[in-house]
């Protein structure tokens, strides 16, 4: 742990004098609430005297509110490609930041474990390990000072650090709220429906085990198949 002031200034440097591990490590601060097993991040709660120079957009109404996470960065640090629950923004309060967003139809081609891509360097990807990935349509953008991106839920993200970087992102419920799981307090775990579903099919996939393999093959392909004619939707 630091004093905030002392990360702050670590945050900032490229080259540290103090520092844990090297001299180049990578800082990044994102705020939790009191109790980081109930309470939500909130920057009016935890950091009262930031929170009046920050103007949040009245995109939702106060009772879809959930959460506004206080983020700090050292220049060049990377968060993965990964995708939330919930309608986002995303508040640029100082640095520049590279975003690049894919749409929730390209999943198939991002290799999930879980939430997040396991393709890791978007510029260079290594296309022998991940060819699918070249399938995948990334949108780009930069934040500068005072930006504000609108992040829709499941739409992936990436974000790079292009300076000592400081931000706010404000989460919102746009689904009723008891679709959401009531322990989660962080704002990431699948609607409850959804996690119902996955474990569902986990049980089926578990139970086609049974089957040899060229019979699990072909009713494998049958469910994929019921899956694409009941839930896909139809719109672009």
């Amino acid at each position: 742990t630091l004093p905030f002031d002392v990360f702050v200034k670590r945050a900032a440097e490229t080259v540290h004098v103090e520092y844990f591990i090297s001299e180049d490590e990578k800082y990044y601060l994102r705020s939790l609430g009191v109790d980081t097993r109930k309470d939500i991040a909130d920057i009016r709660k935890q950091f009262p005297t930031l929170a009046e120079d920050i103007n949040i957009p009245e995109f939702f109404g106060k009772d879809q509110f959930f959460s506004s996470v206080f983020r700090i960065s050292s220049p060049g640090l990377q968060l993965w490609t990964h995708y939330d629950v919930m309608d986002n923004l995303l508040i640029q309060v100082r640095g520049r930041k590279r975003v690049v967003l894919f749409s929730p139809r390209d999943a198939p081609f991002l290799y999930l474990t879980g939430d997040k891509s396991e393709v890791l360097d978007l510029d260079t990807p290594d296309l022998e390990k991940y060819p699918q990935f070249a399938k995948a349509q990334g949108y780009e953008c930069q934040l500068d000072p005072g930006d504000v991106l609108f992040i829709p839920a499941l739409w992936f993200h990436n974000t790079i650090a292009k300076d000592f970087g400081v931000g706010v992102n404000v989460f919102w419920k746009q689904l009723p709220a008891d679709c959401y799981d009531k322990t989660d307090i962080y704002g990431n775990k699948d609607p409850v429906a959804a996690s119902r579903a996955m474990q569902i099919l986990d049980r089926a996939l578990k139970t086609l085990d049974e089957l040899p393999d060229e019979y699990r093959d072909f009713y494998a392909r049958r469910m994929v198949l019921r899956i694409q004619s009941k839930s896909y939707s139809n719109h672009k």
